[in-house]
């Protein structure tokens, strides 16, 4: 989730092969959770987390980072979430309408930097603060559901404090990214 300098060229480091590890892992949390195994799903999820957490210490410690890793790890941490979301939802622990919003407004931030790259103007791709916020309560969100359901206890409040954060922060990223593509797209015709 850290934002890194890639350096040119292949990357198959060890940074790259632990984030490598992370995507494929997607597909198992994603069984664990639709077989009703949520102990697995939560255990395997903050095992995605540590490595997460490792590949960026390495990266940055032995300067590892690499063009590679710099798309790796945000594809491997979005895939992540949004396949938790939507095995989450589909086994009924979250609300379809956070689902929804949360896979949506992924979708259509990458339609954006497409389209854009599409016209010839494409964007840099740097997450906003708000997204960055976004992120981490997305992740709290779904390692307490996973805690919930896996070992049997209930945060009602914390819960519904939670999904109310990620729809909130949701909603205000897309009014960011939406801005800031707009503005993007409108100095083009401003300064030629």
């Amino acid at each position: 989730m850290e934002e890194r300098v890639g350096k040119p060229g292949p990357g198959l480091n060890i940074p790259n092969l632990i984030t490598l590890g992370r995507i494929i892992l997607v597909p198992v949390v994603v069984w664990a959770i639709t077989s009703g195994e949520m102990r697995v799903a939560f255990i395997l999820f903050l095992a995605a987390g540590i490595s997460d957490a490792v590949d960026g210490f390495l990266a940055k410690r032995f300067h590892m980072g690499s063009e590679l890793g710099a798309y790796l790890d945000p594809l491997a941490d979005k895939a992540l979430i949004v396949s938790i979301y939507v095995a989450l939802g589909i086994s009924g622990a979250l609300p379809i309408s956070l689902v929804i919003l949360v896979v949506s407004r992924d979708i259509m931030i990458i339609a954006g930097f497409m389209l854009a790259w599409l016209v010839g103007r494409p964007m840099p791709v740097k997450p906003l603060p708000v997204s960055k916020a976004n992120t981490v309560a997305q992740i709290f969100l779904a390692t307490l559901v996973l805690a919930e359901r896996g070992f049997g206890f209930t945060l009602a409040w914390t819960s519904i404090a939670a999904i109310a954060l990620v729809a909130v922060l949701t909603l205000a990223s897309i009014a960011f990214y939406l801005a800031a593509w707009f503005r993007h797209l409108n100095s083009f015709g401003t300064s030629h």
